[in-house]
């Protein structure tokens, strides 16, 4: 999640930019890139529903793939426009849930060993315009919606299943748990990963394709 203000320094305009990531890893991981980027970035470790700045702080608030993985959609959306000032521009990129990257969350929510806790919102249900539209409301205006796609580069769609399996957290976990309980049912979901993966697949990339949201705060 990324924020971005402006204040007056000795005079002059300059912008500030607030990354907030959830782990420590993940920010050792963004430090780096910021360096080879020559990037100069404040990094700030915190909670996407209780964001650790005042209300009204920033011009800008962006999340790219990350607020979407927050329990509570409605938390964590007063949270978004409560740190961004009135006029300023919210935007996030995420996953649509009939898709590529969406349809494997899904799976990996079949294939989970236990259901989610009770009043956890899917994650991919941010991809839905609809549904974002109404966890928006009329805290925004100027309200637009844009696909795109990146394509993930691999040999195979089971290249990419074996990244994933090493790198994807709750695939990860899932799978570690499954090689020990239900070796069948690790099968199985693998069996459904390529199948779906193949579907997206094409000259050596699997397309993942995602909703641009952006609004501005009224």
């Amino acid at each position: 999640m990324w924020h971005r203000s402006r204040r007056a320094d000795r005079g002059a305009r300059r912008r500030e930019g607030h990354r907030r990531r959830s782990t420590p890893a993940l920010l050792d991981r963004a430090q780096e890139n910021a360096a080879l980027a020559k990037l100069d970035v404040q990094w700030t470790q915190g909670d996407a529903e209780a964001l650790p700045f005042d209300d009204a702080s920033f011009d800008v608030v962006l999340s790219q793939f990350g607020h979407m993985f927050a329990p509570r959609p409605d938390v964590v959306t007063r949270e978004l426009l409560r740190v961004l000032r009135p006029g300023g521009t919210v935007a996030f990129s995420t996953w649509p849930p009939e898709l590529f990257t969406g349809r494997f969350f899904a799976l990996v929510g079949k294939y989970a060993v236990a259901p989610p806790p009770a009043g956890v919102s899917p994650p991919p249900q941010w991809g839905d315009p609809n549904i974002v539209r109404e966890r928006l409301g009329g805290a925004v205006k100027d309200l637009t919606f844009t696909r795109d796609a990146m394509f993930f580069q691999t040999l195979s769609p089971a290249h990419m299943r074996l990244f994933f399996e090493a790198n994807v957290g709750p695939l990860t976990v899932l799978v570690n748990t499954l090689e020990s309980t239900d070796p069948a049912k690790l099968a199985a979901l693998r069996a459904d990963f390529e199948q779906n993966a193949s579907a997206y697949f094409a000259d050596n990339h699997v397309r993942q394709d995602f909703l641009m949201t952006r609004a501005i705060k009224v």
